[in-house]
């Protein structure tokens, strides 16, 4: 990113960010990350709380933690879904509170 930040971010810093904002571009993706601002969760619990199928979710979900924006650690043979950290709770807020406006 340019070091003064009056500037114009780098080419590069700037598709990065087109391509995080296509990413909420979709209404599934953006349900699944309000259900995982509620909490952690597995697939099947996600698919069941959106009333989707398990398989439409999973693929969500690779698109979504290819993107950074939610991780999964091992239990068992489930995995667990969780947001990545708090910039993606703080885009969400953000974003309902300009919609509201």
């Amino acid at each position: 990113m340019a070091k003064n930040k009056s500037s114009t971010p780098d080419e590069n810093t700037l598709i990065d960010l087109a391509e995080l904002f296509k990413i909420f571009g979709d209404s599934t993706r953006i349900k699944i990350l309000f259900t995982l601002l509620q909490g952690q969760r597995p697939v099947n619990e996600i698919a069941a709380a959106l009333n989707m199928t398990q398989s439409a979710i999973s693929h969500q979900l690779r698109i979504l933690k290819t993107s950074r924006l939610i991780k999964s650690e091992r239990d068992g043979k489930l995995s667990i879904y969780s947001l990545a950290d708090s910039h993606v709770k703080s885009i969400l807020s953000q974003g309902l509170e300009h919609v509201g406006e």
